[in-house]
């Protein structure tokens, strides 16, 4: 079952959630330590390792399931967060840089569906980046937090599902070692077990983080197309409301923005 949004900031707000974001947001740091003139996108709940982002980049937007629910991006400024269905991203084509996923692929009702999606709207040179629970951790084992909720993965696991997805992913990374406690003696040690944990390996890290770069075949008189679909708002209607359809018009604009200046430079 999904964490609602709610749990998931709570968590965020605890000790242990702060330090599980400075642990992984260190990690998601080293894979991206550059985005600026580059568009973001987080997926799920990827608000908590975002703010960086959302300073260098050109911009920065976050989607937020509607199975989830939503709560407002960043604080201090203007929402930046919108409510949609996974199956169809409210952006058009390759109209972003950088994904990142956290609380999704674990938790995603359909992951293919998604997936081709992100490939849809990634530009040729765009990255994804994944954040799953380890299912050899210790943290997947705790629905205390929101790393033991959904399916565990294992990296061969993860790699043959974003290959099969058209993604070209890199090594599997480690991360997160120190025990999901809230004792504040160990969490003070938390750098100290990330240390000790990489040289223990894979199998004691609470979670999981690879990065992929999007593949993108040459057509030959041979070789048939990949079928891309449209970029198309679905109308149900979600929380307090609020359709995709009125979303996709006003957040597609921000991304698409710079695609206009792309094409008219």
């Amino acid at each position: 079952m999904r964490p609602d949004v709610i749990d998931l900031a709570h968590f965020y707000a605890s000790h242990l959630g702060q330090v599980a974001r400075r642990i992984i947001r260190r990690r998601i740091r080293l894979a991206w330590p550059d985005v600026k003139g580059l568009r973001v996108l987080g997926i799920g709940y990827a608000t908590p390792y975002m703010s960086p982002f959302r300073e260098e980049s050109e911009r920065s937007l976050a989607v937020m399931p509607a199975t989830q629910g939503v709560v407002h991006w960043p604080r201090d400024g203007a929402n930046l967060v919108v409510l949609s269905e996974e199956r169809e991203l409210p952006f058009p084509d390759e109209s972003v840089d950088r994904v990142l996923l956290v609380h999704e692929v674990e938790n995603a009702e359909q992951i293919g569906p998604l997936l081709e999606e992100i490939w849809r709207i990634l530009t040729p040179p765009g990255r994804l980046l994944v954040v799953v629970p380890n299912r050899r951790g210790i943290w997947a084992r705790f629905e205390s937090t929101p790393f033991g909720h959904g399916r565990p993965w294992s990296p061969p696991q993860l790699t043959r599902l974003l290959r099969e997805a058209d993604f070209s992913p890199a090594i599997v990374e480690p991360a997160l070692f120190v025990p999901p406690g809230r004792w504040r003696v160990v969490l003070r040690a938390a750098q100290l077990f990330e240390r000790m944990g990489r040289r223990w390996g894979l199998g004691l890290a609470g979670v999981l983080i690879v990065e992929a770069g999007k593949q993108v075949y040459a057509i030959t008189p041979q070789s048939q197309p990949r079928k891309l679909k449209k970029a198309r708002a679905a109308r149900r209607p979600l929380q307090g409301g609020v359709t995709t359809t009125t979303i996709s018009k006003k957040t597609s604009s921000l991304f698409s923005a710079k695609i206009r200046q792309d094409k008219q430079g």
